[in-house]
């Protein structure tokens, strides 16, 4: 059990994930992956390292709801962790169901936990996600078509969020809170299938597995091997936007005669990456890209509006955005 947790601490160390004096919210639902997270960021707490506070939404789904806020509360009163919880229904987020029930919980536990560490004045928040949660991410959006971005799915650290488990087996978690006689909640919707996660978790891994007993490890390479792609691809981007664009009166200009010579894979991310720089809504897709691209080589200037907040204009062999 020792060798695990020096797998966890080897992985923070390579990522500079909790640099000394790190002040963390950890998200603790009471599963099996936020308790050993908690125990183990609390280890390092006590060493004087980082600081800790425990962070846990009731979403008010389940009658049992409130049992399991129960049971986090005097779980971090027995570590003396510091613990904040709050209801959904108190939150006051600006979210509505418009996608699944499992999308809407996930937006509504990061406002949380956002809201906690800004309040409390924490530099970082650590979720439990492991190696099971990153397959079962990668064939979630592989199902949905993703491009190469989506499938490098998660990262160790993405802006205040940071991952010290993601690369370790749930097995190995489950074993070490068993052995160290550690409580923790089993969440009994894992097992229905009615979610894709639950029927890829359940049905699709154990097949792979089944397969090849590698499988976990050459998973594992093979994301690795996306990310560095990403993280090439993410240089060659933000190079060939400084070649195509230039700064006029507050607007970063699309220089067309030098983006469309680039190639059309980074034409589409360069794109993108203008669209975010000039900090107008949008909902990322594939085919308004497509839309924009198209727009971008027809002949004369005109306008086009994308949004209704917002157009595109074409102005000679240039191309630029104007907030309506």
């Amino acid at each position: 059990m020792l060798k695990l947790k020096k797998e966890i601490q080897n992985f923070i160390n390579k990522y500079n994930l909790l640099p000394i004096g790190s002040r963390v919210v950890i998200g603790l639902s009471g599963g099996p992956d936020s308790v050993f997270l908690l125990n183990f960021l609390s280890s390092l707490a006590r060493l004087g390292h980082i600081e800790v506070i425990a962070a846990h939404l009731d979403h008010e789904w389940r009658p049992e709801s409130g049992k399991d806020e129960e049971f986090c509360r005097n779980l971090t009163t027995k570590l003396g962790i510091k613990y904040i919880s709050a209801k959904a229904s108190e939150l006051k987020a600006p979210f509505i169901l418009d996608g699944s029930k499992e999308e809407l919980g996930r937006k509504l536990r990061r406002f949380f936990l956002e809201k906690v560490c800004a309040e409390q004045d924490y530099t970082c928040i650590a979720l439990a996600h492991h190696l099971q949660d990153q397959e079962e991410t990668f064939f979630i959006r592989l199902v949905r078509g993703a491009t190469l971005t989506g499938l490098t799915c998660m990262w160790p650290k993405s802006g205040i969020y940071i991952r010290p488990m993601l690369q370790i087996n749930k097995n190995n978690i489950i074993n070490y809170l068993q052995r160290h006689s550690i409580p923790y909640l089993t969440d009994p919707s894992n097992t229905e299938c009615i979610y894709l996660r639950n029927r890829i978790r359940n049905k699709v891994l154990p097949s792979l597995r089944e397969s090849d007993n590698r499988f976990d490890v050459n998973f594992l390479k093979t994301v690795n091997h996306l990310q560095h792609a990403e993280l090439f691809l993410k240089k060659q981007t933000q190079e060939n936007l400084h070649k195509t664009t230039r700064q006029e009166n507050g607007k970063r200009i699309l220089l067309l005669s030098s983006f469309f010579q680039i190639d059309p894979f980074l034409q589409k991310r360069v794109l993108l990456q203008w669209l975010i720089g000039e900090k107008v809504f949008f909902k990322p897709s594939e085919g308004l890209i497509d839309e924009i691209i198209r727009f971008a080589g027809q002949d004369g200037s005109k306008k086009h509006q994308i949004h209704h907040s917002w157009t595109v204009v074409k102005k000679k062999n240039q191309l630029y955005i104007t907030k309506i």
